[in-house]
């Protein structure tokens, strides 16, 4: 499974990593993911998913139902 948050699709971001002497050199900036067991009211069971602590956050306040539908899954299929 890719390192990508499931409801937001957050995933990695190039960036330089800048030395004292400005050196710049490639390094990858990773998403903070987690594994989390959400409730899934509607289909009675728990789901288990990849997301970014921001994603967790927002789905506290808007639902699992909304956001599964803004990034169009199925949660029957998870």
């Amino acid at each position: 499974m890719s390192r990508k948050c499931q409801l937001t699709g957050k995933k990695a971001n190039n960036a330089f990593a800048v030395s004292h002497s400005h050196r710049r050199t490639k390094k990858l900036q990773e998403a903070n993911l987690q594994w989390k067991r959400v409730w899934w009211p509607e289909g009675n069971r728990w789901v288990k998913l990849r997301l970014s602590t921001k994603a967790i956050k927002t789905l506290e306040k808007k639902g699992l139902n909304a956001m599964a539908k803004e990034a169009g899954i199925n949660l029957n299929k998870v």
